[in-house]
């Protein structure tokens, strides 16, 4: 990891950048994928397919023999464990489940709002080289709390073509039946435009690498949402002298064996900490089955030592991570004081991996800053919130003269006339 002391604020938006390509670098290749999935169908999935992930494939939907199979394929005790998160993270997501309230916001004049479901959803399940089936947990739960009609999951072949059984088994067990052994740009093209198996979705949802970020922005350009712009995973751990080094690099690896473009960023108040977590990170990286994608991630990773705790919220609110660890000993001045974050992870033992699996709230987060704009996933992502009135003749008595008088005001006679109309209609 790079060190920085007591950084200049000047200094702060080069030391935080992130190793990412941006939009621009990516775009073109992007919509080319886009186009010829667009006009081809399953012969362009096809294609990219075999020259992206080196299978050929003649059917991308899984049948449900395999998918039914997958159980018999995982231990009992990863099945329990699947099962106790599926648990949690439908109790958190069951608490934000809300009821609508009648408005009066004048006599005779009656608001109201509802969430109805998004019918269609595409979940993105990133796979290759780490099949994640948690974030079928994270995505086919709220969807299903939500009500959404038809879930539609897309994730990438193994290297036999195939996808790990953990994956379909997570998924029968939230309830989703179509499947399809495809994955990267041509999955979210797949989505958008739909092809001859492969239905097309109102939203898409999923983490994924920069290419998948990238397709999901250029998504919504043909009319489909997307969940947010989430790419290559980072945290950001604070920690003031009473963090155990052992822990906070723990922390910071594993985030960094995601992949080689993610990033890991520590700032501390603690110059000792500083040193001692270096060396932790080092120590147990020999030790990682993925040492070398975490290793290259490490090399796009900071060290920052701060002077007090209000430089350190700062560069927080700057950077707006996506998994922030708050370790210290003036934790509620940060609690009180963070803006930008996409989840938080408070005390020496709430490791940001509980949140990853089984702890209850969601990890599909927003990454690369946009949780300055951005929440995570949760309940109301699958939802749209319909608004409803009722106004009665009494009702428009009372409010018709000031919709006349706005209306008039802005040119706008027919809409004066709709309650003139009304009001002549009344006072016969």
């Amino acid at each position: 990891m790079k060190t920085f002391k007591y950084p200049e604020v000047e200094q702060w938006s080069s030391i935080l950048m992130r190793p990412t390509q941006s939009v621009s670098d990516i775009e073109d290749t992007v919509e080319e994928i886009f186009q010829e999935v667009k006009n081809k169908g399953n012969m362009a999935v096809q294609r990219y397919t075999e020259l992206f992930d080196g299978v050929q494939a003649e059917e991308f939907e899984v049948s449900e023999e395999t998918i039914s199979a997958a159980a018999n394929q995982i231990s009992e005790e990863l099945k329990t464990a699947i099962n106790t998160a599926k648990s949690n993270i439908e109790r958190f997501h069951k608490s934000q489940i809300t009821d609508y309230k009648m408005v009066e916001t004048s006599p005779g004049v009656n608001c109201w709002i509802r969430k109805k479901p998004i019918q269609k959803v595409g979940l993105y399940i990133p796979g290759g080289t780490a099949p994640l089936f948690s974030s079928i947990l994270m995505l086919a739960v709220p969807a299903k709390l939500a009500g959404c009609e038809e879930i539609i999951l897309c994730s990438p072949p193994g290297k036999d073509g195939t996808l790990a059984p953990e994956i379909l088994y997570t998924a029968a067990l939230c309830g989703v039946k179509k499947i399809f052994t495809v994955g990267g740009i041509q999955a979210i093209a797949a989505l958008t435009f739909g092809t001859e198996t492969i239905p097309s979705v109102y939203k898409i949802f999923g983490p994924g690498n920069q290419f998948v970020t990238v397709a999901k922005q250029i998504a919504t350009k043909y009319g489909v949402a997307i969940d947010m712009p989430a790419g290559p995973s980072e945290l950001m751990v604070v920690s003031d002298e009473m963090g155990r080094a052992d822990f906070i690099a723990s922390d910071l690896l594993s985030q960094a064996e995601h992949g080689t473009d993610s990033q890991v960023v520590l700032v501390t108040t603690s110059e000792t900490l500083l040193s001692e977590v270096d060396k932790e990170i080092k120590k147990q990286m020999e030790l990682l089955p993925r040492k070398e994608i975490a290793a290259k991630a490490i090399k796009n990773s900071k060290s920052i030592l701060v002077a007090n705790d209000n430089d350190a919220l700062r560069i927080i609110n700057e950077y707006g991570p996506e998994h922030l660890i708050v370790v210290s000993e003036n934790e509620s001045y940060y609690l009180d004081r963070i803006m930008n974050a996409g989840s938080v992870f408070v005390g020496s033992y709430t490791p940001e991996s509980a949140g990853d699996y089984a702890s209850g709230t969601n990890h599909t987060l927003p990454t690369n800053g946009y949780a300055k704009q951005y929440s995570g996933v949760n309940l109301d992502s699958f939802l749209k919130s319909v608004t409803f009135q009722k106004i009665s003749k009494e009702g428009i008595r009372n409010i018709g003269p000031v919709v006349e008088l706005m209306a008039e005001a802005e040119g706008l006679q027919a809409h004066k006339n709709a309650v003139s109309i009304r009001l002549n209609e009344i006072n016969k």
